[in-house]
Order: structure tokens, then sequence, then C-alpha cells
């Protein structure tokens, strides 16, 4: 057992490394291709080191990993494993972006529209495929976790959210123009996009709660039609006080219209909360990654 978990242990780490470098030429192309040309800052640290590169011409990657060196020292009230991990991927980061993509790599001089969005999206995709390892890229994430331990009223999400706005504001003197702040947004949006359907998936789908006299019906024809499972859960009313049923189901986007049927022929009264899935594991849709996760977790 313990030859296995060493393996593990052994393959966890060759992973960190190889996600770190794919993400960080990820993010790099997206920097360096897109955005850097562009004239736009979509806020983070890397954001606030385009503006610096703007005015002295220093490289973007360098300026990066200088930015945050303040930064980590304050994460380390934060989090010691996360802030070594995000020391490691901010000094890969600063070497494609410095040695390996501008050396080599043409940059994108044509529709302002379609840099800033590919930009966006390419560094987004290496943002997430940094935080699926448990490192981050540091600047507005360690800006804003700290932001947040001053407010802890404020969202983490809020929070880094309100520092990437301060960085594309400054943009407008710094740049010369509103413009280049609203596609500062614009690139920040679809990294933001691109973030949230690596983390949670696309294997979407939507969650059902129905209360109805008739739910026991209701879950027959979704079992029978739909082929999808349903659940029971014992629940009182606030008012009445009285014992019932809720049904819940879990269902793929497009077949909520189905659903929607299936409840209003049987019951047009029925209270119904209808909500968004992330992601979906177990019996007719993904297979379920968390045996895998523990073991990595137990190798850890």
């Amino acid at each position: 057992r313990k030859l296995r978990m060493s393996q593990l242990k052994r393959n966890s780490r060759i992973l960190d490394w190889f996600v770190d470098i794919l993400a960080s030429l990820l993010q790099a192309v997206g920097v360096w291709c897109f955005i850097e040309p562009c004239k736009i800052a979509p806020g983070g640290a890397s954001g606030m080191a385009l503006l610096i590169n703007h005015v002295t011409g220093l490289p973007v990657g360098t300026l990066t990993l200088v930015i945050n060196i303040p930064l980590i020292a304050s994460f380390l009230l934060l989090d010691r494993k996360m802030t070594l991990r995000t020391v490691r991927t901010l000094v890969i980061m600063t070497v494609c972006l410095d040695w390996v993509v501008a050396p080599i790599l043409p940059q994108y001089v044509g529709d302002r529209l379609i840099s800033s969005a590919f930009g966006g999206i390419l560094a987004g995709a290496g943002v997430a495929l940094i935080f699926t390892r448990g490192s981050t890229t540091g600047g507005g994430d360690i800006m804003g976790k700290l932001l947040q331990k001053q407010f802890p009223w404020m969202r983490t999400g809020y929070a880094i959210m309100l520092v990437d706005f301060v960085i594309i504001g400054i943009s407008i003197p710094v740049f010369g123009g509103l413009e280049d702040a609203l596609y500062g947004i614009i690139s920040m949006v679809c990294s933001t996009q691109t973030i949230d359907a690596i983390l949670y998936g696309m294997n979407k789908g939507t969650m059902v709660l129905v209360a109805s006299k008739h739910n026991r019906q209701i879950a027959g024809d979704i079992m029978s039609q739909l082929g999808r499972g349903t659940t029971f859960f014992k629940s009182v009313g606030g008012f009445s006080q009285k014992e019932s049923e809720t049904l819940m189901c879990v269902v793929d986007r497009k077949q909520f219209y189905e659903v929607k049927g299936i409840i209003d022929r049987w019951d047009r009264n029925a209270f119904v909360v209808v909500s968004e899935a992330k992601e979906i594991y177990g019996e007719g849709f993904l297979d379920d990654p968390r045996s895998a996760a523990e073991m990595e977790k137990a190798a850890g």
C-alpha cells in the first residue's frame, strides 16, 4: 500500500508540472498574441503588468512575477501550501511568456473584438487548468482573498471582480480611452466564462423540485418516458405543518420542457422550483471521479 501511495504521489507531482507548463503556455499565448497588441488590461496582475509594459517596455512576464512578490508574502498568512504552488506556477508562467512565446510567436493585429475575446478565452483556459491542480496565478486571486480577509462579509468572487475593475479603470488614462476599458471588460468576461466552463464542466443539467399531490404519478412518467431517476424527500409545510413528499429529479437541459409538460398534465397547480445543476455525476451522467480524487488526496 505504501508503494502504491508513493507512486500516486509521484504521478500527482508530474501531473502538476505538466498542467502548469500547458496552462502557462495557453495563458502566455492569450496575453502575448492577443491581449498585449490589443492594448487592454483585463484585470489581475497580468493586466497591471500590461499597463506598466505600455509605459516602460519591460517584459510582461517578469513584471507579473515582480508584482506578485509582495502579494505572495501576504498570501503566506492565508495558505502556505497554495503559496508554494503559486510561486512555482508564476515562475513557469514567466519563463513561458518572456522566453518561449514572446520570442517565437507573432502577435495578432486584426479586429480588437476578436483579439480581446480570444485572448480572454485562452488566458481563462490556462487559469482554470491551474486551479484544477490546487494552485493560483496570483494577482487578482490573492488581492481578492486579502480584501475578503479585511471585509469578511464580501464574497470572494465580488472581491476579485472589484480588484479587476479597479485595474481596468486605471487602464483608461494609461491607454488613453474608454473604449480600451470596454474591450478589457469583454476580455475579462470571456476569461471568466471559460474558467467556469472548465471548472464546472460542460455537463450542466436542470434540477427540478416538485410539491404536488400527484408526485408519485409525475415521478412514474418521468422515469418511464425520459428514463431519469427520481427521489422523494419527506417535508413539512411551514404554514400548514402538514407532512408531505417533495419530488426531486435531475435531467438534461433539453429534457426540461418534457418534465414541465408531465407536471402540467398531472397538476397545473403544483409548486415547482427549477435550478441549474453545474455538474452531475452518477448513473446516466458522467462517471463519478471522486474515487480517483480521494486516492490522489490520500497520496498527497
